[in-house]
């Protein structure tokens, strides 16, 4: 199967590029830049197009079988992802997979959780068969915090006292390429296999490092003032609010997630603990 990966430069989207080639599917990756296609791995097509600029996804959408879409957090998301599902539709493509997020009551105060349930709808009436994964906060957003917690022994990210079921990248990557293998549709949770909280982090961290990890609290006003040294203005406030929610109420999986996910991917998720050893290794 031929298979557009929008964004398949990415975290996310170069695992699932991976994830294609290894189930036999020719993956084409749409990134804004040539520059891109030097790092894709061998079998893999590339084309540049952006899903700001509607006028550029004819030519990149034609031909394929399948569209992964994963459209890039911002302002204009929800627009973009529209531009996206609209190309797919005017493509005529097989199926479409969105990767959407986790999306327990309430959670669509969070900017970056609300623009995403346009386009939810959009695929869903768009006449392409489709899957939707809602995957929960991955646990390779951590990668950004090595200097804090291999160097300075703190793990940073406000995940509260309630707990999420973070779920590993690699799982979501295998989801998308099973919805096209065997053809799953529907909407998907994706979620590691137990809620952590953020002192359950920091232990996680200081058992695979052998030193102590301390969490760094819920304190989001601290939180904001280190973010804005390196975030734009709406993404402090976007993630602010994640974070407040993550506080207050968690982010966890029911026994139908977990069902419905297992469909899909064959097996039971990936641990964070595995996940914590591997980076040890990796970080020593």
């Amino acid at each position: 199967m031929k298979v557009l990966v929008v964004g398949g430069t990415g975290t996310v989207g170069s695992a699932v590029v991976k994830q294609l080639l290894l189930g036999g599917h020719e993956p084409r990756v749409m990134s804004r830049s040539a520059e891109k296609a030097s790092g894709l791995p061998a079998g893999t097509a590339h084309v540049v197009a952006d899903l700001a600029e509607p006028a550029s996804l004819p030519a990149a959408f034609a031909g394929v079988d399948g569209v992964f879409l994963l459209a890039p957090v911002g302002p204009a998301e929800t627009a973009q992802a529209l531009a996206g599902v609209a190309a797919a539709a005017a493509a005529r493509v097989q199926r479409i997979v969105y990767l959407s997020v986790v999306m327990p009551p309430g959670s669509e105060v969070i900017p970056h959780f609300a623009s995403k349930i346009p386009v939810e709808q959009a695929v869903q009436a768009g006449g392409i068969p489709w899957t939707i994964l809602r995957p929960n906060n991955f646990f390779q957003n951590d990668l950004w915090l090595r200097d804090a917690i291999a160097t300075h022994g703190v793990y940073p990210q406000p995940l509260g006292p309630r707990g999420l079921n973070r779920v590993d990248v690699r799982d979501i990557a295998e989801a998308a390429a099973n919805a096209f293998t065997r053809g799953v549709g529907g909407t998907v949770p994706l979620n590691g296999p137990r809620g952590l909280t953020g002192d359950d982090t920091a232990r996680v961290y200081s058992e695979a490092l052998g030193r102590p990890v301390r969490y760094g609290g819920d304190d989001l006003d601290a939180w904001e003032r280190q973010a804005s040294a390196t975030f734009p203005p709406w993404a402090v406030r976007d993630m602010r609010i994640m974070y407040d929610y993550f506080i207050r109420k968690g982010a966890h999986a029911s026994g139908t997630d977990f069902a419905a996910q297992e469909r899909l991917l064959g097996r039971a998720p990936r641990p964070f603990e595995a996940f914590v050893e591997e980076l040890a290794k990796a970080w020593k």
